[in-house]
């Protein structure tokens, strides 16, 4: 039969990257990255002068079209492999990233009448400004004992599917009615490949409130969000979902025209990109947590009972692994809090020393912090700079306790390193009182690639094993991995995604192991994280009354300027 390909199709926040596998041994033959032309849309709609309000967060389909069609080709270019021998495309995509679309699956944006209304473009994940509906959603559902709640460890996120349809309703109800359905990008990007609505069990559970056993939540409890919300999964979310794993169809003649490929390739149902993650790590059995860390960090694990774990972003059925139950948390800041600190933080000379260096602000920064003991500095932050996913608000503000006149920019930077595997280690104290027990941790992101002294803090500070992942791309890998299971052993793949990962994944762990001594000194520097982390939850707290005297003064200047 020869040697056979796929390709795994990674949409990120910012690009999309594409790599091209052997499916005989997991070798990477080809890899490109093409960056989305528009961004992140978060100051006005393109084009216009049409400003958007704070928290939110666009994007345009097009370019996911465009990034595709460039990372594939490029891939095929430059491996000169045929199109004949290429049997398989698996596609992973950030979420919950929704965009309303008409009856041929055409985004709203696109059309004339409505591209120049906010609400009918792509809301990214980081679109915070559904928080009203999800409070809505959440104080309803918590009233009514609506079971689905539990599998989201009490509480949806206003990131999620349900919040920002409603909030389309509410702000904008002609887009709403002019939506034949509202879809996940990533499922959008499948029906785009193949030319049919197939959704993904992972997106429809993790974010579409959705499970295998119950469905979505009820008519009767969406009725009680808005009198026109009823009939949302019935008229807008009727679409057929299948299991990770599964194969969603073939491309379509003009699919594989633009993309040079034949119309006999398989296209595997879609995942979320962290999901994908941990399958690219090879990880397929419980007591393991993988932790894809980039701009944010999440947290997923697999388990063969499914327990209601506080403040989860979800437990779901086949979510991840065929007969396993999924559980993903999460934390909202990880590199981004980094950068933070880099872009507006570092002195003029340090970035003169590490021009002379020869190295990167990010490489001095860890080369000074490496220099400290544990404890040294006398910081605690919490790492709550982007919200906080366990106690669901995206509202809640990091803090650094213990500054002085003797504070410098690594001790800083240190205590941020130290913040991310605090909150790690609080995510895996819920899992473990809720009786799920985490042995080993996998991370993998280029946050884990490139910082030494991180992950050496995630194992002192956790207590655990860190294993780095080296496979590259590990999300574009899961989801090539997927890719081969969709072509099926008959077509050269494999058939199941066990039997994928035995014959596909291989990386040498690198390992970092729990220093005794530095464990007994961050034991006691987590009691303080996790006593501000407790009192700045609090619905009195210092922080939540610093931004209500935010949200008055903004409300105020909207008014002058009305």
């Amino acid at each position: 039969m020869g040697t056979k390909y796929v390709f795994g199709i990674d949409f990120g926040t910012e690009s999309a990257r594409a790599i091209l596998v052997n499916v005989q041994n997991g070798s990477i033959v080809a890899s490109a990255v093409s960056s989305y032309p528009h961004g992140v849309i978060t100051d006005s709609l393109p084009g216009t002068d049409i400003k958007l309000q704070p928290q939110w967060a666009l994007q345009n389909p097009n370019d996911y079209l465009h990034t595709l069609r460039e990372t594939v080709t490029n891939c095929l270019a430059d491996s000169k492999i045929k199109k004949e021998e290429v049997i398989g495309m698996g596609v992973d995509f950030t979420a919950s990233t929704i965009l309303p679309v008409d009856g041929s699956g055409i985004p709203l944006c696109l059309c004339p009448d409505y591209k120049e209304n906010p609400h009918s473009w792509v809301k990214l994940w980081k679109h915070h400004a559904a928080d009203k509906e999800v409070a809505l959603i959440n104080s309803r559902g918590t009233e009514r004992n609506e079971s689905f709640l539990q599998r989201y460890g009490g509480e949806l996120s206003e990131e999620w599917m349900f919040p920002k349809m409603l909030q389309v309703l509410n702000e904008a109800p002609e887009i709403y009615e002019a939506a034949d359905r509202f879809i996940e990008a990533g499922d959008w990007i499948t029906m785009q490949l193949i030319g049919a609505d197939i959704r993904s069990s992972c997106m429809a559970g993790y974010k579409g409130s959705w499970s295998k056993k119950e469905g979505y939540p009820s008519n009767e409890f969406l009725k009680t969000l808005h009198p026109d919300f009823e009939k949302a999964v019935k008229e807008k979310l009727s679409a057929k979902i299948y299991p990770v794993g599964s194969r969603a169809g073939f491309l379509t003649i003009k699919m594989a025209e633009e993309l040079g490929l034949t119309e006999n390739t398989p296209v595997a149902v879609g995942i979320i990109d962290a999901h994908a993650a941990v399958i690219g790590a090879g990880v397929d059995a419980p007591k393991k947590m993988v932790m894809a860390m980039g701009t944010s960090i999440c947290h997923m694990c697999i388990d063969e009972e499914e327990r209601f774990v506080p403040g989860i972003s979800g437990v779901v059925e086949d979510g991840i692994l065929p007969g396993y139950y999924a559980y993903e948390a999460g934390q909202s800041a990880g590199g981004d809090s980094l950068a933070w600190f880099i872009n507006h933080c570092v002195p003029d000379y340090l970035s003169k020393e590490a021009e002379a260096a020869g190295l990167s602000l990010y490489q001095l920064m860890e080369k000074k912090a490496s220099g400290l003991m544990p404890g040294e500095h006398g910081l605690v932050a919490l790492d709550w700079w982007n919200g906080n996913r366990l106690l669901k608000d995206p509202n809640l503000s990091g803090t650094i306790l213990g500054l002085t006149l003797g504070t410098k920019p690594e001790h800083i930077y240190r205590a941020l390193l130290e913040s991310l595997a605090f909150g790690a280690r609080k995510i895996l104290q819920v899992f473990d009182e809720s009786g799920i027990s985490i042995d080993e941790l996998y991370a993998c992101g280029g946050l884990a690639e490139k910082n030494k002294l991180l992950m050496q803090l995630f194992a002192d500070i956790t207590g655990k094993n860190v294993h780095v992942v080296s496979v590259p791309h590990t999300c574009a890998m899961g989801a090539a991995v997927l890719a081969a299971v969709a072509a099926g052993k008959e077509q050269g793949g494999w058939n199941s995604i066990n039997e994928a990962i035995q014959k596909m994944i291989h990386y040498d762990n690198e390992v970092y192991k729990p220093i005794p001594e530095n464990q007994t000194i961050y034991h006691q520097i987590f009691e303080v994280y996790d006593g501000l982390h407790y009192e700045f939850a609090q619905k009195n707290s210092p922080v939540k009354a610093l931004l209500a005297i935010q949200r008055n003064l903004a409300a105020g200047q909207k008014e002058v300027t009305k």
